[in-house]
């Protein structure tokens, strides 16, 4: 998981541009913090001269613009702070590209350099403000902050790791102990820990696990292994009492073993934390599944069922329900007032036919039935109007007194009115009823994908 922020870097009083822009940089591009300047990469520019690229970009604002480049923001930053051990170095600086690459969508010149200096693993990205051809700025548009963090919880998803869990303000504890700084060893072992939580039908089963992790094995008296990042062997036996051979041989055995009772007792798993480690688990019919489906849609997902504080299957089916019900209904209402109007305009128009042709259908009942046929005739447009207007009266509810045009007119513009205010929330709830149903449905694939795996290796036993 990544925590993300987006700030803007303004120019110090007393300083210029350039000074402000070499210092932001330079504190970011620290080879101390970022191993020799080995975790630095950049999009559109020099890492070396990037602050001197900046600034020559606003000059040409100026002349390709003919406006004075005003307010005193020269830069941005975003901090994207990682789960300690749960990622490496070089794979914090790929993904900090990533984001900074999908959020100013390669309009930008940047830098991004991790900084391993702490527990926590953090990319420092900055970006400048002036595009690459000039002609414009970045506008830190509303919610800007939290269209960042979610692009972040996307990318983080489709690379296999997990996403910030949303929490109330007053469910939130104020953070008094911190992690110890994170080392190599501390590494390996969660490594190890996660291996076994995928158990290991053995000892060799095991070692191709760890080394489709990508650690070298030296077997031996003492089996010792060698990370990507590493330069030297550890041995496994010196990682603690827990992590000898024989330790992590008991833990295989004990991982195997199935209990009926603790599996009765187990209580209800969060929806969110299910799906995240079933679509995230690496079993054996995971690559199969994932050339199938969309994991950035499983992380939009995700997001969504954050924010409605969904974390169960069954207030999942709930709302999707209610969701689907409430857009029916109010369609349902919609269209009832669309028959509506449609039968007030078409009284409407037979009381203007009935006084229209009123006298002429009058005349036409006065007349001997020797003379009717021929009149008929000659006013056939207008005597069937007028038949078809006192056909419609009729067809009133009995007692019933005509309603005037006046009144006609003012229930037609009161249901016009409330037509529209149903069909604008009508949008709304029909948008949220697709998101639910989508939402359920991925769940739906992630859940039975992982029952169906699960059953596969069962009947394989």
């Amino acid at each position: 998981m990544a925590a993300t922020r987006l700030i803007a870097l303004h120019v110090n009083k007393g300083k210029t541009v350039a000074q402000c822009l070499n210092e932001r940089l330079n504190y970011s591009q620290n080879p101390v913090k970022t191993e020799k300047g080995e975790l630095i990469s950049s999009y559109a520019c020099d890492p070396e001269t990037a602050a001197m690229e900046f600034l020559l970009s606003k000059r040409q604002y100026q002349q390709v613009t003919g406006q004075e480049y005003k307010g005193n923001i020269i830069a941005y930053q975003i901090r994207q702070s990682f789960k300690p051990g749960e990622i490496t170095p070089e794979e914090a600086n790929r993904l900090g590209y990533e984001l900074a690459m999908r959020f100013t969508k390669g309009n930008h010149a940047f830098t991004v350099s991790t900084h391993t200096d702490r527990a926590h693993i953090h990319n420092h990205i900055i970006f400048n403000s002036t595009t690459l051809d000039c002609n414009r700025k970045f506008k830190n548009f509303f919610f800007s902050g939290i269209a960042l963090q979610r692009l972040s919880d996307i990318v983080c998803f489709e690379h296999g790791y997990s996403i910030i869990e949303r929490k109330p303000y007053a469910d939130r504890t104020k953070r008094t102990e911190y992690p110890k700084r994170h080392t190599v060893r501390n590494e390996i072992r969660s490594v190890l820990d996660d291996l076994i939580r995928r158990k290991p039908k053995d000892w060799e089963d095991f070692l191709r696990l760890l080394a489709e992790e990508g650690y070298e094995i030296k077997r031996g008296k003492n089996i010792a292994i060698r990370g990507r990042a590493q330069q030297r062997f550890v041995r496994i036996k010196s990682l603690g009492e827990d992590y000898t051979e024989d330790a992590l041989k008991e833990k295989i055995s004990r991982a195997n073993v199935r209990d009926p009772q603790r599996q009765a007792q187990q209580p209800g798993i969060d929806l969110l934390i299910d799906i995240q480690n079933r679509a995230l688990g690496k079993g054996a019919g995971y690559e199969r599944w994932a050339k199938g489906f969309n994991l950035k849609q499983t992380a939009k997902t995700l997001l969504f069922l954050q924010q409605h504080d969904i974390h169960s299957y069954e207030d999942l089916e709930r709302m999707t329900n209610e969701a689907v019900t409430g857009a029916d209904q109010l369609l349902a209402s919609i269209k009832e007032k669309d028959a509506k109007i449609k039968e007030i305009e078409a009284l409407r128009q037979h009381i203007f036919d009935y006084s229209k042709t009123r006298k002429i259908y009058l005349e036409y009942k006065r007349l001997p039935t020797a003379k009717k046929a021929e009149f008929y005739e000659l006013h056939r447009a207008e005597i069937e109007l007028q038949e078809a207007a006192r056909a419609a009266f009729d067809q009133l509810q009995e007692g019933t007194k005509l309603p005037t045009v006046k009144k006609l007119n003012a229930e037609r513009t009161r249901l016009i009115r409330e037509r529209q205010e149903e069909y604008a929330e009508y949008r709304k709830v029909r948008a949220d009823r697709t998101e639910f149903i989508r939402a359920k449905q991925n769940a739906d694939v992630i859940l039975s994908r992982h029952d169906a795996e699960r059953a596969d290796q069962d009947r394989m036993k």
